[in-house]
């Protein structure tokens, strides 16, 4: 689920941080990676799971 509190854009990386119960830092920083060495495939990753993910509930 898409994070609600640790949420930069759109909350995707700080709910798989969340699930992978890892620090949202982290996260956001392997998903930089990932767009930068997969020439911005991981944009469009994001956005479908953007889409795709349930936002949490509080």
């Amino acid at each position: 689920m898409r994070s609600r509190t640790e949420k930069m854009i759109g909350g995707v990386c700080g709910g798989i941080a969340k699930y992978l119960d890892i620090d949202p830092t982290i996260a956001r920083v392997a998903y930089v990676l990932l767009s930068v060495f997969t020439v911005f495939a991981g944009a469009i990753v994001y956005l479908i799971l953007w889409m795709i993910m349930p936002e949490e509930t509080i």
